[in-house]
């Protein structure tokens, strides 16, 4: 940028800005957030320093203002480390409390429990005896990794609960587990970084994905030498009746708790916490993005169940994400493993939340257009969810006439193919070429990720690699390297490679959820997976399902049923599934405990007092029943709670099934 370039950009800066200082501080009708505000004028500072002629009394800028491991063993948690379903606006929250009352119509009031949502890794700590014996990340939510003895140096995590005569001596004798989030306090981070930037390494970019690293390191030495701290927000005991009181223990037996959590009780006063607290956390000594608002009794918060991964009694307040603004230097195309062809802005690096962004989604042509974003445009960007960096504005006012419209291309950027439009999906195109290098390289990933089959060793790069030399053109391929073929390439060597067979022959027999979720069929989604799983036992059952069969899976809608269905018809999916069979991949079957319900069909209408929705679906299940979300022909018992619904009734009396409340149900499946 010349200086003449740089006196027309400062113009215009300064122009955009007291435009908006204008809004927000006469008319106090603000148009952007602090952040987008902040960002500009970062961008006006650094060009007046690097060009001091330009500044100017009037510039918005002068205002006053133990031994190292080999591996991580994966454990299955005691009960599910569940999600939170996230609200952002007032009205979203108010909708929240509204569907409570709604599904607990007899409470005419609720009391709810307040905490900061803090960012760190959650983390789950087992007692056995007061002594602790395990430490578990969260992973997926139903397994987690055991780093026990990175855990045990984190000195604010007592080895022993801390004794109180107030608290049940059972607390000492049986199994007691805690539930947190491990982090590193912001002045420690920053510490941490002074002290690397001295000895010339390079420096962390922000404290959560610091302390998640640290807690992931092999090395307990390196862990020890960090000062993580453990804040606990759960605790898995019996006898509690109230959040309030679940926090109460936990610090009686010597965890950090948050003091700055409360009880509420009305719609006003929780807003009133979270405005307060959208100012006050800068001035916490960690990071946090909102607050936690659990419903305060543990049997109500029971009874409501959840839904998909995230319960219904809670919910994360989450404020306004960071935001900042860039420039996009370029718009390019990428092809997802389902063949979307997603628009990508590369950016000038910005960082956002703690993190470095280079790159933003623009979702799709349509979204570019509405948004008019620009090649060479200054754009606002944000973190979706404050994890997906997504362009959300741009600023025509400061185009200085150089900028480019976007144009889609007609053809896949990766293999030439022609982009398709489906009707349903009008806004989004695909490249048809299941032999597309990108859908390929995504698809090869996807089924040897984490939440899929989880093949260690099989990352980004190792798969890249394989598919460069010809070795994997599908996830089959994968079952049939050696490592005679593996030692040949560049990243290989005789250790590295028999690891890489040895752990691929490991997932020869996975477990059927993980099968299903890692074949990439559309719509379906990990938890998806598991409903299909627990419904089918097995994959041939589930490959022969119509659609009409798979709309008696709870969860799963026509648009979700026909791209099943569609998957298994299409003959390179048939070829794919001929080529596991010939490697010897074979899905474990689900297996159930046979019980006087096995085959029984359910369908639960009303709010159960004992026992929320999804619980009795998985106790049924459990048991060897089928758990259906409407009444059929087929189906054998309409469950009754309270506030039973009229339509179920009549068609249950209409088909004669048989309507049990749920006193009987509660003694046929202890019976079964």
């Amino acid at each position: 940028m010349n200086k003449e370039q740089a006196k027309e950009r400062v113009e215009k800066l300064r122009a955009q800005i007291d435009e908006y200082r204008y809004r927000y501080h006469v008319l106090d009708d603000p148009m952007v957030t602090d952040e987008i505000y902040d960002s500009l004028t970062r961008e006006l500072k650094k060009l007046e320093e690097d060009y001091p002629k330009l500044l100017t009394p009037d510039s918005p800028t002068q205002r006053v203002g133990g031994k190292p491991l080999a591996k991580f063993v994966n454990v299955e948690h005691s009960t599910p480390m569940l999600s939170l379903n996230d609200v952002f606006t007032p009205d979203e929250f108010k909708a929240w409390i509204n569907r409570l009352h709604k599904l607990l119509p007899d409470e005419k009031s609720f009391e709810y429990h307040l905490d900061l949502k803090m960012d760190g890794l959650a983390c789950a700590l087992i007692y056995e005896g007061g002594v602790l014996v395990r430490g578990l990340t969260r992973g997926d939510g139903r397994v987690g990794e055991d780093v026990t003895q990175n855990i045990r140096t984190i000195r604010s995590i007592p080895l022993r609960l801390r004794h109180d005569d107030k608290i049940s001596s059972e607390y000492y004798k049986g199994t007691v587990e805690v539930r947190g989030e491990i982090m590193l306090y912001r002045k420690d981070f920053e510490i941490l970084n002074a002290e690397r930037k001295k000895t010339g390494l390079p420096e962390f970019m922000n404290p959560r994905n610091t302390a998640a690293g640290t807690v992931r390191q092999l090395d307990p030495a390196l862990v020890a030498a960090r000062p993580l701290k453990f804040h606990a927000y759960g605790l898995i005991a019996t006898g509690i009746k109230t959040k309030a009181e679940e926090y109460d223990l936990a610090g009686r037996l010597g965890f950090i708790v948050n003091r700055q959590s409360s009880q509420q009780k009305t719609f006003e006063q929780i807003m009133a916490v979270a405005d307060e607290w959208d100012e006050k956390r800068k001035n916490l000594p960690f990071n946090t993005d909102g607050l936690v608002i659990t419903l305060n009794d543990k049997a109500l918060y029971g009874r409501l169940g959840f839904v998909g991964k995230a319960p219904r009694g809670s919910v994360a307040y989450k404020y306004a994400p960071e935001q900042a603004t860039s420039k996009v230097k370029d718009i390019f195309i990428s092809i997802g493993r389902t063949g979307a062809a997603t628009p990508v802005a590369m950016l000038e690096p910005t960082v956002i939340a703690g993190s470095l962004v280079q790159m933003a989604t623009l979702h799709n042509e349509g979204e570019i257009e509405r948004k008019d974003v620009r090649i060479g445009d200054t754009v606002a960007v944000h973190k979706a969810g404050d994890i997906i960096p997504e362009v959300i504005e741009s600023f025509p006012r400061l185009r200085d006439g150089s900028q480019k419209k976007f144009k889609m291309p007609k053809n896949c950027p990766d293999c030439g193919t022609g982009l398709v439009k489906a009707k349903q999906e009008e806004a989004i195109w695909r490249c048809p070429n299941n032999q597309c290098p990108s859908r390929l390289s995504n698809q090869l990933r996807h089924f040897a990720s984490k939440s899929a089959l989880d093949i260690e060793g099989l990352g980004e790069k190792n798969v890249e690699v394989l598919l460069e030399n010809n070795l994997a053109n599908s996830p089959a391929d994968f079952y049939r390297l050696r490592a005679e073929d593996l030692k040949k390439l560049e990243r290989f060597a005789e250790i590295s490679a028999n690891k890489l067979v040895a752990a691929i022959a490991e997932k020869k027999h996975p477990e059927l959820h993980r099968f299903i979720y890692a074949l990439g069929i559309r719509h379906v989604g990990a938890q998806t997976a598991v409903d299909l799983a627990n419904s089918y036992k097995n994959f041939e059952s589930l490959s022969e399902a119509t659609i009409e069969d798979l709309h008696e899976v709870e969860g799963i809608g026509e648009v979700v049923a026909e791209s099943i269905v569609a998957w298994f018809g299409e003959p390179q999916n048939q070829q794919l599934l001929d080529e596991f069979e010939k490697v010897g991949v074979k899905p474990k079957e689900v297996h159930v405990k046979e019980s006087s319900i096995t085959g029984k069909k359910f369908v639960v209408t009303g709010s159960l007092s004992e026992m929320g929705r999804e619980e009795a679906a998985e106790k049924i299940r459990s048991l060897g029943g089928i758990f259906q979300s409407s009444v059929g022909k087929d189906t054998d018992y309409l469950v009754t709670g309270d506030n039973t619904g009229s339509a179920k009734l009549e068609k249950a009396q209409k088909y004669g099934t048989k309507i049990i409340n749920e006193a009987e149900f509660i003694k046929l499946i202890d019976r079964a």
